[in-house]
């Protein structure tokens, strides 16, 4: 599997809006980057950070990809218009969804191996800064979440490219293969879910810990 990037986008937390009468700080607007290359390392991309270190980014959270794959439905069903960083995240995608893609993937991208750590979970900042009320909840019900990478090696890496899977994770020993990211994200935030599998995506070793202590929390404990 090949995903084509789209883009490549990047920001530093900047006045987002007010809540509770404070100015609320993020890094959630990102823009494309240009260029040629852009250097991965182990907590972020170049040019890019976060504003809240405990909720965002990380070791396990370094880079965000969304899958331009979900724009038809953003667009066409919710009428949510989409472009490169509509949803924060550092690399859009082409090329797959949530359902394709599993919990200790592996991507070359340049002179970097990414691997998928956890699905991503909404927030009060995504829906301020998309100026709909709704859309923590559409990403919640629909699973449209997009997934985080961790980087296990560092490089620089081109900004018009394709990533390559080069390990597919659906065959890991737990039973059952490793979790999509879309199984991975209902297991945690869908009540319904069963004990059984809640299990089989506790059981994947490459599942970021922060995901697991989100899971113990309980179902609608995001």
């Amino acid at each position: 599997m090949k995903l084509r990037l789209v883009s490549v986008n990047v920001g530093t937390p900047r006045v987002i809006g007010k809540r509770d009468g404070e100015d609320l700080l993020s890094a959630i607007a990102k823009r494309p980057v240009t260029g040629g290359f852009i250097r991965v390392g182990k907590t972020n991309l170049a040019g890019d950070a976060q504003a809240n270190l405990r909720a965002h980014g990380g070791v396990d959270k370094a880079v965000y990809a969304y899958p331009a794959d979900n724009w038809p439905w953003w667009e066409k069903e919710k009428g949510f218009a989409c472009a490169p960083g509509t949803f924060g995240e550092n690399l859009t995608v082409h090329g797959a969804d949530e359902t394709q893609i599993f919990i200790g993937d592996r991507f070359r991208w340049g002179d970097a191996v990414l691997e998928v750590s956890q699905p991503r979970a909404p927030c009060h900042k995504f829906q301020l800064y998309s100026g709909r009320e709704d859309a923590g909840a559409l990403m919640t019900l629909s699973g449209r979440c997009g997934w985080y990478f961790r980087v296990i090696e560092e490089g620089e890496a081109p900004i018009a490219a394709e990533m390559e899977r080069i390990f597919a994770n659906n065959g890991a020993p737990s039973v059952g293969g490793a979790p999509s990211v879309r199984e991975a994200f209902f297991a945690c935030l869908d009540p319904r879910v069963g004990a059984e599998e809640r299990q089989r995506v506790l059981d994947t070793p490459a599942l970021a810990e922060a995901w697991r202590v989100r899971m113990g929390m309980g179902a609608n404990q995001a």
